[in-house]
Parts: structure tokens; sequence; C-alpha cells
């Protein structure tokens, strides 16, 4: 499997799943349309969680087990970034539109 070089910009990707699995967010980039409904699934044997960076955003997800979702709505357009706070290495972001 390659992985794209990380300079490259992520692609964004529609629809409106995301999958965490070996230590990262797919895809990286999701573009979605206000009033959407994001479904992140925890598809490693480790814990993860979504959680919006910098300070107030809305993601805010517990620890999610192997197998375990969250879901957000999104209402507002905006580009929002978010990590897992036990692996910050791991970031992503959601690009919602009108």
């Amino acid at each position: 499997m390659t992985s794209p070089s990380a300079h490259a910009p992520a692609s964004p990707v529609s629809g409106n799943a995301v999958a965490i699995k070996n230590f990262a967010f797919s895809p990286a980039t999701l573009k979605v349309k206000a009033g959407t409904t994001v479904t992140w699934t925890n598809q490693d044997t480790d814990a993860h969680t979504v959680t919006s960076t910098g300070s107030g955003g809305p993601l805010h997800s517990p620890a999610l087990a192997t197998h375990a979702t969250y879901r957000y709505t999104f209402t507002k357009p905006g580009t929002y970034h978010y990590l897992c706070t036990i692996h910050p290495f791991m970031t992503a972001s959601v690009e919602v539109t009108r």
C-alpha cells in the first residue's frame, strides 16, 4: 500500500463516514453539506477520540473502544479540524459547505 507524500494536500472526499484505522482518520479531509451527520467508527484495537483542535470546537467524543462510533451533525459551514487526544499525531478535518 502506498501513502501520499506528507507534503501533498489530501483531496477532500465526500460522504458521511470516517474510519479510524491504522492510527489515522480516513479520509483525512471529509467534505459535507450543512445538516449532515458524520459517523466516526474506530476500527483499531487501541482507543481513540474525535476532539476539535483549539478551544470551543464542537467535537468531543469519549475514548472510543474497538468498533465504537461517534456521531456529530454539522449545522454551520466552515472547516472543522480535529485530532485524537490519545494520539495527537492523528489529525483530520471536515469541510462543511451550504
